[in-house]
């Protein structure tokens, strides 16, 4: 019996951490690498390189795959379509994708699903956007409907002053406009769909936000209303169901005490997302064994949490050039940890890895968290900021 091959577009953190999952099942996964040298192309044994813009690489990579699916949403829409024309087996399919290309479309079927959105409007100028701000109150949030990630493609807008200086923002098409929600945390509802209909979802986690790259996951999220955690997971499992989502989606949203359901919609993503890392040691199936399920319409795995709570801690490019220097200290220090490296140079700011603690029996989450957090500091500050015996200071 043949194994099923898997093509995956986009060669990034994503795509390398479905390489084991696919191992572990039998899997063929290749990856359509943007450049030899990103995180995936050393995960999986083909990986040719290529633009995912341009339609014949497209048709030549999907040649001889069971299924073709993404480690980003940047693929052009329009040649999905046709690959799906010409016999190609996408999922997520492009009219589902849309809705995580571009955050226009993605506002209009929350609102036509009748759940919470935040106020928004679709601006063509300044003078709009000034409007948008004297009917909602400032300060306001512009958003490029495509492209942005990681807190790109964002900008906040305190008065009509600033408005004015985001003309430049213009004219290539209408911008997004979003009221800045007054939230008390973020959280995330992370589900995965089949083609088939079969849907599960993980318990909603609380993230921790640094200059719009998530820092933090904290799973499941503590001290969150029981109503309030059902009001997000079923609406992430309906939009899944509304919009043809198939493989893992995340519903990032705000919690909002007091108002209406308790929190609002922020984006969506249709792929594994930085929100369910945690899943890969903090629960029984992962997010990326479960997007491979998924997307080729097998059973879906158990969601169940491995401990009462868990903590994935990004780390991010530091002083330390060389991590590995660093994982010795970093390991002793913390036994229970499982580090997670993608493969990057080192940059400052850059995501290069994250690291899980799953909490023991009863251990508060502070606890966890300082934890994970030490493990990771050690990773990306270098070994010399440590004491001299892994275990002084140990928590």
């Amino acid at each position: 019996m043949k194994f099923p091959v898997i093509g995956v577009v986009g060669g990034g953190q994503l795509a390398r951490m479905m390489a084991p999952e696919a191992v572990n099942l039998g899997f063929d996964l290749r990856i359509l690498a943007e450049a030899p040298d990103v995180s995936a192309v050393s995960a999986v044994p083909r990986a040719p390189v290529g633009d995912y813009r341009d339609l014949d690489t497209l048709r030549r990579f999907a040649d001889g795959v069971d299924v073709l699916t993404f480690d980003h949403e940047h693929v052009p829409n329009e040649h999905l379509r046709t690959l799906i024309g010409e016999g190609v087996n996408v999922q997520p399919r492009p009219e589902a994708l849309i809705h995580a290309q571009d955050k226009l479309v993605m506002r209009e079927a929350i609102a036509r699903l009748g759940l919470p959105n935040p106020e928004w409007a679709r601006v063509a100028s300044v003078a709009e956007l000034v409007a948008f701000g004297e009917r909602v109150g400032w300060p306001v949030v512009l958003k490029t409907p495509r492209g942005g990630y990681d807190g790109k493609g964002v900008r906040v807008v305190d008065d009509a002053a600033a408005a004015d200086r985001c003309a430049d923002w213009f004219g290539s098409g209408d911008l997004l406009a979003e009221e800045k929600v007054p939230f008390a945390r973020e959280l995330s509802a992370l589900v995965a769909r089949t083609p088939s209909g079969e849907a599960r979802a993980w318990p909603v986690v609380h993230t921790i936000q640094v200059d719009g790259v998530c820092d933090e996951v904290i799973a499941p999220a503590q001290g969150l209303d029981p109503s309030t955690a059902e009001a997000a997971r079923s609406p992430a499992l309906r939009i899944a169901a509304e919009l043809g989502v198939t493989g893992v989606m995340a519903a990032e949203l705000f919690e909002t005490p007091g108002r209406g359901a308790g929190f609002v919609i922020n984006e969506l993503a249709m792929r594994p997302h930085n929100t369910g890392h945690w899943t890969m040691n903090g629960s029984v199936t992962s997010q990326f064994e479960q997007h491979l399920r998924a997307v080729l319409d097998l059973p879906l795995g158990d969601t169940s949490p491995l401990g009462h709570v868990s903590v994935m801690k990004n780390y991010l490019g530091g002083a330390n050039l060389f991590l590995f220097a660093a994982f010795a200290r970093a390991l002793a220090a913390e036994p229970r940890a499982k580090v997670h490296a993608y493969g990057k140079s080192v940059r400052p700011g850059r995501k290069i890895g994250h690291v899980n603690v799953v909490g023991e029996p009863g251990e508060p989450a502070d606890s966890v968290r300082a934890r994970a957090e030490r493990v990771a500091g050690i990773i990306s500050g270098g070994p010399a900021q440590e004491p001299t015996h892994p275990s002084e200071g140990a928590l």
